[in-house]
């Protein structure tokens, strides 16, 4: 049984989607043999398989280890060196976690009161830090990590310190690995041949998913059942490249923004893995749909009336939970003052489902709007392992069917440019 599923149902889709498995057909091997746009960028596709074993057991003991010496672990990377270990660690710990390891993460903004109150946090914290970058001269993360490395070193001293930071880098060379080499971290290794939005499968997102106490070996399990599951390009049995076609399908019918809908708080940080992976991978040669994404119901008191009635240029992709992670039963009250009774003994899940189901019948009948539904098991980590590689596929696809380059992301380098000449580097 697969562990995420898509239902056309309520999409409105004016082609079939069967219609494009001749295409499908030709990308797929493009995909697999390595011979579409951005070739050296697809090693995530194998990685299932072919991830390095040993690296991957040393970095659960190192993980133990960690866990061991710190109250907070600090994060320290962006984009896909830090989105990617989010999500997984919200998803699957929760918001409210109970585990021993609080998760902290720098390097993502240039804010001086956010950095600054980072520091103040953890200052009378036991601290260990894994900094991530593929070369170690992303400006917002070179600069947190020059203010993180001097705060160790004066909390712990150099030798302690050197024990507490970990650089997940290049494996040959780069500026963050000649820091690391000289001041001898551990490190753990940034394929080559996987980008950052591609990243979270790799020692990027498991090293800090495995401080977070989550089960890594059962994430990469879920990778593994997405890979075989969706080895084929049978549309009728490929979910995630269904889902590639039926984001073509509507934007061919005039609706250019895609809006990622969860039901669940913790999932709020998927959504914004999500917008990365599309969007840096989708918006090129002014192609795409723009990813956006909301949490109902607390979104459907500020967006719901635009997506009820406003513009009709978006679709809505809904990311629902099967099974959700906890539950508890709305109880009675004699006195029935808040007029709450009529929910007495219903499960805050099936409450949550219904809202989600009036949702989808208003949206979709009286507002005139597609939905697709893709369901998801449940939050463990094997279903957040199965999820990425859905998307990784369904990405790759939909971009292949654009025939853009899935794989670089050209544009962001222009404000880097901009931002370099006003800082005077």
């Amino acid at each position: 049984m697969t562990m995420m599923k898509l239902d056309t149902k309520h999409a409105f889709l004016k082609e079939d989607i069967a219609s494009y498995q001749e295409k499908v057909n030709v990308l797929h091997e493009q995909l697999m043999n390595k011979t579409g746009k951005g070739n050296d960028f697809v090693g995530w596709v194998e990685w299932p398989n072919a991830y390095d074993k040993e690296e991957f057991a040393r970095m659960k003991e190192v993980a133990a280890s960690m866990r061991e010496k710190c109250d907070v672990f600090v994060v320290c990377g962006i984009g896909g060196s830090y989105l990617g270990a989010r999500a997984a660690v919200e998803m699957v710990n929760g918001l409210y976690s109970k585990d021993k390891v609080e998760m902290v993460f720098l390097g993502n903004t240039f804010s001086s009161t956010y950095i600054k109150q980072v520091l103040d946090y953890i200052a009378d914290k036991e601290v260990c830090v894994n900094v991530i970058s593929k070369s170690g001269t992303t400006t917002e993360t070179a600069l947190a990590f020059r203010l993180l490395k001097q705060f160790m070193e004066e909390k712990y001293g150099k030798e302690e310190a050197r024990n507490r930071i970990v650089a997940t880098t290049d494996k040959e060379k780069g500026t963050l690995k000649t820091i690391a080499d000289k001041e001898g971290y551990e490190t753990f290794v940034i394929p080559n041949d996987i980008g950052g939005r591609f990243s979270v499968i790799t020692p990027v997102g498991l090293f800090p998913i495995a401080v977070a106490g989550i089960d890594i070996d059962a994430l990469m399990s879920g990778v593994k059942k997405a890979y075989d599951d969706l080895s084929s390009p049978d549309l009728s049995k490929n979910d995630a490249y269904a889902y590639a076609v039926c984001r073509r399908i509507l934007e061919n019918q005039g609706k250019n923004v895609e809006m990622l809908v969860t039901y669940e708080m913790q999932m709020t940080m998927v959504a914004e893995w999500w917008k990365q992976l599309l969007g840096e991978s989708e918006g090129k040669e002014e192609k795409g749909n723009l990813p956006t994404s909301a949490n109902f119901s607390t979104d459907l008191h500020s967006l719901g009336q635009f997506v009820q009635e406003g513009k009709k240029v978006l679709y809505e992709t809904l990311l629902l939970i099967n099974k959700p992670a906890l539950d508890m039963t709305f109880p009675h009250d004699e006195e029935n003052l808040d007029g709450m009774n009529y929910l007495s003994g219903k499960s805050l899940d099936w409450v949550n489902k219904m809202a989600c189901q009036g949702t989808l019948e208003a949206h979709e009948e009286t507002g005139g709007v597609p939905n697709l539904i893709l369901t998801l098991e449940d939050m463990s980590a094997e279903s957040f392992g199965y999820m990425c590689y859905f998307f990784f596929r369904a990405c790759a696809m939909t971009c292949y069917l654009l025939d853009i380059n899935p794989f670089n992301q050209p544009g962001v380098e222009v404000y880097k440019k901009n931002m370099f000449r006003l800082l005077g580097k």
